[in-house]
């Protein structure tokens, strides 16, 4: 099965011309015209049956098993690949940078890539296929929520039979060619929560004849960080971030209102439902002591990413044959970034992988992470994307036979 490796090694270049188109010109949200287009493109050719979505720019392929002993209910494999962007403006100096105001700054367009070379290798090896493979190319995984939308129009029964198992990959700036998860709970649950405090507004001048929201709304940011410190287990931790703050527009006017929003990240339902209380609590206690009122949402966006721990072990044994033990590692606990492939997770057993796509050619103070406008990722690691998905696919129908 390592002649993979060399299969995926000899097909690098094309995925890397892919990648970098997708790189210079990424799209954001549910509608990706254009990338879709380029994966059609990458697609035709192979001997797949093709769907797009209707309600997104979505590409579902299928590809049948050739074996003349193919039984009527053969299984099922699903292989996802997220598409979309980020509304980024790109601060890189590589060649096929981005120069409209977007960004692939999480690597999806490494995700698209490797996906069709998992098609590619799959196609190549069609006759050994015990059963089906569906490839998910997904947009709108960044906050809107694509999985869902294409669970709603059947892509974990798109060969006819639900998939019985799922796997996917992303990449992160961590050592190149190295593949990290971990059984069980693997990344945090993302929420989004939102405070309006309403006072009386004013002249600038006279704030005695007003109730000014702004103190409120910057004392509230203050108690919110104190309460994740000091109100919530720290083994079964959150991380909020105050990302947005609002309130007037003329400088000498009090507003009548002001608001924050936050993204909350948990790791399982009773800190959900716990920071979700507290939140209000202290959000509408502190407005009435300075005789304001608070209107408060809390957001549910995506769960928990959770392993299934028999598919996770199954996996981790075989891609310590296929890469060697030195690079198969399993996280100690989980981390906190979310990921809408666990709205599959849920409904199919499989395993979602961290691999490291990480520059050893870039200065210090250049170095970005996921969703930074200079993170650079080394997209020779997209063989290993490839080989490991079709490895996977491969091998997880034989063990269905």
């Amino acid at each position: 099965m390592n002649s993979l490796i060399a299969e995926a090694d000899g097909l690098l270049p094309q995925l890397q011309r892919l990648r970098r188109t997708l790189h210079a010109h990424p799209e954001i949200g549910l509608d990706l015209p254009r990338t879709q287009a380029a994966v059609l493109d990458a697609l035709d050719g192979l001997d797949l049956e093709i769907s797009t979505g209707t309600e997104t720019t979505s590409v579902v392929a299928v590809l049948r098993e050739h074996h003349p002993d193919r039984p009527a209910e053969a299984p099922v494999v699903l292989l996802r690949g997220d598409m979309d962007g980020l509304p980024i403006t790109e601060e890189t100096e590589e060649p096929f940078a981005s120069t409209n105001g977007r960004m692939h700054a999480c690597g999806h367009d490494l995700h698209t890539a490797g996906l069709v070379g998992a098609a590619r290798l799959l196609h190549a090896h069609r006759d050994e296929l015990r059963g089906d493979v569906v490839f998910m190319f997904q947009p709108g995984e960044e906050v809107c929520n694509g999985a869902s939308v294409m669970i709603e129009e059947g892509v974990l029964e798109a060969a006819g039979r639900r998939a019985v198992a799922a796997f996917g990959a992303h990449v992160n700036t961590s050592p190149r060619g190295v593949v990290c998860t971990r059984p069980g709970t693997l990344q945090a649950g993302s929420n989004v929560l939102e405070v309006t405090i309403r006072g009386r507004g004013g002249h600038g001048s006279q704030p005695q004849s007003a109730v000014d929201p702004v103190p409120v709304l910057a004392e509230l940011v203050t108690a919110l960080q104190n309460m994740v410190s000091r109100r919530i287990d720290a083994f079964d931790p959150i991380v909020m971030s105050v990302t947005q703050l609002r309130a007037g527009d003329a400088i000498n006017v009090i507003p009548a209102s002001a608001s924050l929003a936050a993204t909350v990240r948990t790791l399982s339902e009773s800190s959900l439902e716990t920071v979700r209380q507290r939140s209000e609590q202290l959000t509408e206690g502190i407005a009435a002591a300075h005789g304001c009122t608070a209107e408060v949402t809390f957001e549910v966006q995506y769960p928990v990413t959770v392993n299934d721990a028999a598919e996770t072990a199954w996996a981790l044994e075989r891609l310590e044959g296929l890469l060697g033990g030195e690079r198969v590692k399993v996280l100690p606990q989980p981390i906190m970034p979310s990921e809408d492939f666990s709205f599959v997770l849920r409904q199919v057993p499989g395993t979602y992988l961290l691999l490291g796509a990480g520059r050893t050619d870039v200065p210090a103070d250049r170095l970005g992470d996921n969703h930074s406008p200079f993170v650079i990722f080394d997209d020779s690691v997209l063989a290993d994307q490839a080989a490991v998905l079709a490895h996977l696919a491969l091998e997880r129908l034989n063990l269905a036979d």
